[in-house]
């Protein structure tokens, strides 16, 4: 079992910056790919950012992409999502995920049930 807690969010305006934290612990050696996702209210789950076990390879969607970065942390089993350029349509629950499959090209595209772990997640609002 792979316990992952996140921390970071808040509230910050249009165009500001936030860093979300995920720290995993337990059987890590089971969070071969850590990722972001979130959920807006009355919206489903969506993919944000994945990362590989060396933080070598990296992933995003679109919607981010050239705004967000996610990277390892410099503590072990941790991971971090530097968000700048925030929009108010970024606001959403953020909850970090695990899972034991490796990285691979199509990675981006797995749903969110695919993955084993979760946190609890930790809200972002961006006001305009």
């Amino acid at each position: 079992q792979v316990e992952l807690v996140e921390s970071g969010g808040g509230l910050v305006q249009a165009g500001g910056s936030l860093r979300l934290s995920c720290a995993a612990s337990g059987r890590t050696s089971s969070a071969n790919i850590m990722g972001w996702f979130r959920q807006a209210s009355g919206k489903e789950r969506e993919f944000v950012a994945v990362i590989s076990k060396s933080g070598r390879y990296t992933d995003y969607s679109d919607s981010v992409k050239g705004r967000f970065t996610i990277s390892r942390g410099s503590a072990e089993n941790s991971m971090t999502l530097q968000m700048t350029s925030l929009r108010p349509e970024d606001t959403a629950h953020y909850y970090c995920a695990a899972d034991p499959s490796p990285f691979h090209p199509g990675v981006a595209h797995r749903p969110p049930s695919d993955y084993d772990y979760w946190g609890q997640g930790t809200q972002v609002t961006v006001v305009s």
